[in-house]
């Protein structure tokens, strides 16, 4: 059974898609991604599509239930790659990917994954004053 792989890149996750995504594989994905979410403790994860040609209302759905569950994990998700073509599908079916932050490429993602870590630890550092 073809798996992809999850990679841990600091605090965060990174997922490269080099396939079209059938059913049962995304949903391993999803719940894979979930579980080393929780396991490793990740701020962030990063899914690189750039080379899926093809997502289907499923898919899309798959990407905002995984950018959800890793929210209530306290991680961020971003989806990184997405070709126009799919861009134009996602819409045209109506799937707004509640949840999930995009950017043009992997650096972009990783950049804005990281900015909102620090956005994080400002306000756990301002709430930390308020204590004192």
């Amino acid at each position: 059974m073809d798996k992809i792989p999850i990679l841990r890149m600091g605090p965060f996750l990174l997922v490269t898609i080099q396939i079209d995504l059938y059913d049962r594989l995304a949903l391993n994905l999803e719940a894979d991604l979930v579980q080393k979410v929780h396991q490793t403790g990740a701020r962030g994860v990063l899914i690189d599509i750039s080379a899926v040609s093809i997502v289907d209302s499923f898919m899309g759905r798959i990407l905002g239930n995984i950018a959800s569950m890793t929210r209530v994990l306290d991680a961020e998700t971003v989806v990184v790659g997405m070709q126009p073509a799919v861009a134009i599908t996602l819409i045209e079916l109506g799937l707004s990917l509640k949840g999930v932050h995009t950017a043009l490429d992997v650096e972009r993602g990783m950049a804005l994954l990281q900015t909102k870590l620090d956005l994080d630890y400002e306000m756990a550092d301002d709430d930390a004053d308020d204590i004192e």
